[in-house]
């Protein structure tokens, strides 16, 4: 991942040396597991910990040095390992043993851990959007289907329905943790041939996973998941700012991005205020999505195993993962700082729409005091019409058209935006969570 979207916690753990450390922790735990089983004589199995190497810089370039003779990273790993520890303890590294076992349960705890990251920051996010929604659930604003006006809606509305968007995220996000932290050490096909499956339940217990039935490898539908995941947020992420987005549009103003002192919208045209990071997250959304495919056509591997998504998994794991967190504490920002017009907001409903948000009312008036349906809808369909060409506002039309016979009161009431909203309550009701 480019480091303008790498989290550093996040890309810490997908670091080289984090990765050969957590490959060392599940090596070293296996010796002890047989050391329990008396395989490992006990004072050799101290040896171990004792010499355990410093992963740094240096050990992850004498590893990439080593590769270049084995052509096999994992036994470059255990060669570097063996040797910094020495003879004879080093010889139980790695013992009944394969590469996946290692590298397998080393990546699902890497990604258990940022995972656990993703929840956190999804919380975050679902927590700002439901401050917003019960603060501006109050504040009217014009509905639009097929992006054209509709009915009055609230802010507060849009709000919690996004906060319960990423709840359920939250959700399958958590669905995606628990399936992804487990652990295999059952050596080459998965069938404990020269493993104790005591010992994988040692390893996996001390890491804090599961052990799972495997072939070589642990099954990939659990990594897809975690992806999946990953690319349900970002698409939540980018409905959220697909909303600022067109909320933002000159013509329509009702809400813009925070501002800072001292940016700049445009480099040539100095009164621009573009929704440059509602754009950005839309973009990334679209990457996280592209990493899913990838994740799904990992799953299908040949018998036992093959290594077709090895190199795959060595791209979009990594990257989904800090994309993730780089859009959840973005859209948070997002969240806490979007910047409303309710002033605008309302005289888009009220002036801008010339009235025609509140059609249905008058056509239920119509329909209630004895006129058949389509007869009403004719008529404020034609009026609806009227009010658009001569730039009316509807209410004017209605009653100046002889076929309506509503009252004032009737009218009023029709024309009545409070009376749209009665229940815009409900939405706030919805997010349980909320202190």
């Amino acid at each position: 991942m480019i480091p303008r979207y790498a989290p550093k916690d996040v890309a810490a753990l997908f670091s080289d040396e984090n990765r050969f450390d957590t490959m060392l922790e599940v090596e070293l735990l296996a010796a002890e597991g047989l050391a329990a089983l008396g395989v490992v004589p006990g004072d050799q199995v101290a040896l171990l910990r004792q010499r355990r190497p410093v992963v740094d810089a240096g050990f992850v370039e004498a590893v990439n040095e080593r590769e270049l003779t084995t052509n096999h990273d994992t036994a470059a790993f255990v060669d570097v390992v063996q040797s910094s520890i020495g003879m004879p303890e080093g010889a139980w590294i790695h013992y009944g043993l394969t590469s996946s076992d290692v590298v397998d349960t080393a990546l699902c705890h890497t990604l258990t851990r940022a995972m656990d990251i993703v929840v956190f920051e999804a919380l975050a996010l679902r927590d700002a959007l439901t401050r917003r929604a019960v603060e501006t659930v109050d504040i009217p604003i014009t509905g639009r289907t097929h992006g054209m006006h509709a009915e009055p809606t609230t802010y507060g509305a849009k709000f919690a329905l996004f906060a319960l968007q990423v709840e359920r995220d939250v959700q399958r996000a958590m669905r995606a943790r628990s399936a992804i932290a487990v652990g295999k050490l059952s050596g080459a096909v998965g069938t404990y041939s020269n493993v104790d499956p005591r010992v994988e339940e040692y390893v996996c217990s001390r890491l804090g996973l599961v052990a799972v039935p495997a072939t070589q490898v642990i099954a990939r539908d659990r990594h897809a998941e975690v992806l999946y995941a990953c690319a349900a947020l970002g698409t939540s992420i980018e409905q959220f700012a697909l909303e600022v987005r067109h909320l933002a549009r000159s013509e329509v103003g009702e809400a813009e991005e925070p501002f800072a002192p001292g940016q700049k919208g445009s480099s040539a045209m100095p009164h621009k205020r573009n929704p440059v990071l509602s754009e950005r997250l839309c973009g990334l959304a679209r990457v996280l999505r592209a990493y899913l495919q990838a994740g799904l056509e990992d799953v299908a591997l040949w018998h036992e195993r093959d290594i077709s998504h090895s190199s795959v998994e060595r791209v979009v794991l990594p990257d989904a993962l800090q994309l993730t967190v780089y859009m959840l504490r973005k859209a948070t920002g997002l969240a806490d700082g979007l910047v409303l017009h309710p002033e605008r907001a309302l005289e888009n409903l009220t002036v801008g729409s010339l009235g025609l948000v509140f059609s249905q009312s008058v056509l239920l008036a119509l329909v209630e005091s004895g006129m058949s349906r389509d007869q009403a809808y004719r008529i404020v369909q034609g009026a609806a019409r009227q009010a658009i060409e001569q730039r009316r506002n509807l209410r004017e039309v209605v009653e100046s058209d002889e076929e309506v016979t509503l009252s004032n009161e009737v009218l009023e009431r029709c024309f009545d935006t409070q009376r749209l909203l009665v229940h815009r309550g409900r939405f706030v009701e919805a997010l349980t969570w909320r202190a």
